[in-house]
């Protein structure tokens, strides 16, 4: 779900060609896909069992492990054949995920189901295998030049009945490589390094020339783009309000979409093991109202993600609440383009203001979450190899500091208590999306807190339907939002697509070549630890431009109804839509 932040156009999602970060609303805590039973009641001071709080406990959840797993694991002989899964969502009008617009955490979820989306299967710690039901081998055929070679199922067919095969991989590679501008990746990493694509021995098998090396190579292609949908138009806009079944290949299809939701069932022409679910709705909610329907029953799972939520589901009979970390940071973000904000000065002093501690008490108020603050908006507080890549300066608040900064630049305090330069208030517009109370309350403090710096906020409260449109548009001043991971690469392959000067998922819309530079190198580095180094070392020189900034690390509180298998918080690991279901 969305939250208050806003937006996490993930960190999760797919590099242009795959491996890309997600964007999505952040601050609700959404539940996650991932994988715990009920065995048994926890009381005050217990440690939190495997498989999740029963409903009923009203004591504190203790804060799990990193590399916890709560989404009761269970394998598919364990599981129902049969019944429905319904689940909220946040509504994103264009459907083609591999694009810039489509490119969120929520469309990710729904391609899970009806595309091509996971051609590699990660567990919790990010262990990666070639996912059979669409690759039965990859692996590097050279070195000199780099070159990677994909045998593809040989029953993988889209669903028009078309045979998925080397042209799917080149045709992703042409959508995302930022060649043709006529296309809107949501990332070119990776992509744009390859120097072709190619049939094998047999059209089952794509090779795949670098330019030069390619680390980590198995971020590239996650995600495979329909060869018959290369029109650029048809790329921009042609998936608007229409998800093109006929172009997917995945354990499901879609049975209708409308504005209130979209619906699933199975698809008789999967070759893999068949689902165990008869149907899947995912239905557009606003907070409160998703939170209402499972109230109702008439929701199977919702995010919980704040103490009023988690208050009101307690007590419910039969539920569980599985607690682990989420892969979504949530950042602030500033639009560089605005007439306030293009002065990295404000930004700076802006950045110097804000009370990380103080947002996060109203944000978990009735939560035991109490994470570290998180020094990059590339790794998820689950993956080792992050520094604290935020300015000094900015790793704790210094209103005095900020308000220095500000007077340096040729501000003055009015006697209203607001700075002013050459007769202007110095006024922002922050922007935020949906109902729930913690939302709002959060606005609000982010407002009280500029103001003891001297700036002044206009708070923007939109419906979460405009979410896409206020992002994709660049609709304002200053935004919450949160970039999600699901894949261990994300950090190397998606710097460039959160950061870079003229990515499209750059929603500060600040940048430099130099910086560019330092982006673009980690790809190119064959030594994982030094790759990730220069992840770090660019990172660092990013925000050091103040156009955004990670606050918080977070949770994945899922309501569940007991019995769901396979769905809940669990690090990196990717289950396969088809072993959703109800135990028996």
């Amino acid at each position: 779900m969305r939250g208050s932040s806003t937006f996490i156009k993930r960190l999760s999602a797919a590099t242009a060609v795959t491996a890309a970060m997600a964007m999505a609303l952040a601050g609700c805590g959404g539940g996650n896909n991932n994988a715990g039973g009920d065995k048994g009641k926890a009381q005050p001071g217990e440690a939190q069992p495997a498989s999740g709080y029963s409903g009923d406990f009203k004591g504190t959840y203790a804060m799990p492990a990193k590399d916890e797993v709560h989404n009761n694991a269970k394998s598919r002989d364990q599981i129902k054949d049969g019944g429905t899964l319904t689940l909220p969502t946040t509504q994103t009008e264009n459907f083609n995920k591999v694009s810039s617009d489509g490119n969120s955490l929520y469309m990710s979820r729904l391609w899970d189901l009806y595309m091509p989306n996971n051609l590699f299967l990660f567990d919790a710690k990010g262990n990666m295998k070639p996912n059979p039901d669409y690759l039965t081998k990859a692996e590097v055929t050279k070195q000199d030049p780099f070159t990677v070679t994909y045998d593809i199922n040989p029953k993988a067919k889209w669903n028009d009945g078309s045979e998925i095969d080397w042209t799917a991989f080149k045709a992703t590679w042409e959508v995302t490589n930022g060649k043709n501008k006529g296309y809107s990746p949501a990332s070119t990493a990776g992509s744009e390094d390859i120097a072709s694509v190619e049939q094998g021995t047999n059209p089952k098998q794509a090779v795949v020339t670098y330019a030069k090396v390619s680390t980590p190579w198995q971020g590239v292609f996650q995600t495979l783009y329909n060869p018959k949908a290369m029109d650029p138009k048809v790329f921009t806009s042609g998936w608007v309000n229409n998800p093109h079944s006929e172009w997917g290949a995945g354990p499901f299809k879609v049975q209708s979409s409308d504005n209130t939701g979209i619906v699933f069932v199975p698809n008789e022409n999967w070759w893999g093991d068949k689902p165990k679910l008869e149907k899947v709705t995912y239905k557009y909610l606003e907070d409160q109202a998703s939170l209402n329907s499972f109230k109702n029953g008439e929701l199977d799972a919702t995010a919980v993600g704040n103490g009023n939520r988690l208050k009101t589901v307690q007590g419910m009979k039969d539920i569980q609440i599985r607690v682990g970390y989420s892969g979504s940071t949530s950042v602030m973000v500033y639009n560089a383009k605005s007439e306030v904000l293009k002065d990295l000065q404000v930004r700076r002093a802006m950045t110097m203001g804000f009370d990380t501690t103080t947002m996060n008490k109203i944000a978990y108020q009735g939560m035991n979450w109490t994470p570290k603050t998180p020094g990059s908006e590339l790794f998820p507080a689950f993956q080792e190899g992050a520094d604290d890549n935020r300015p000094k300066e900015a790793q704790q608040v210094d209103r005095d500091g900020a308000k220095k900064v500000l007077e340096q630049d040729g501000y003055k305090m009015g006697s209203d208590g607001y700075y002013a330069k050459d007769g202007k208030t110095l006024t922002a517009r922050y922007t935020y999306f949906g109902d729930d109370p913690t939302i709002t309350a959060r606005a609000r403090a982010y407002q009280q807190m500029m103001k003891q710096i001297g700036v002044k906020i206009n708070l923007d409260g939109r419906d979460t339907s405009k979410w896409s449109k206020t992002m994709n548009d660049h609709d304002y001043e200053v935004i919450g939002m949160g970039w999600s991971t699901s894949s261990p690469f994300d950090a190397q392959t998606s710097a460039y697509q959160i950061y870079g000067s003229d990515s499209e998922s750059n929603y500060t819309l600040v940048g430099t070549a130099e910086i560019d530079k330092e982006l673009k190198a980690p790809t190119s580095i064959a030594d994982t630890a030094e790759s990730i180094k220069a992840v770090n070392k660019a990172e660092k020189a990013a925000l050091a431009l103040y156009g955004t900034f990670p606050y918080t690390t977070q949770p994945n509180f899922t309501a569940v109804k007991k019995g769901l298998a396979n769905y809940g918080p669990a690090g990196f690991e990717n289950v396969p839509v088809q072993n959703w279901g109800w135990e028996k």
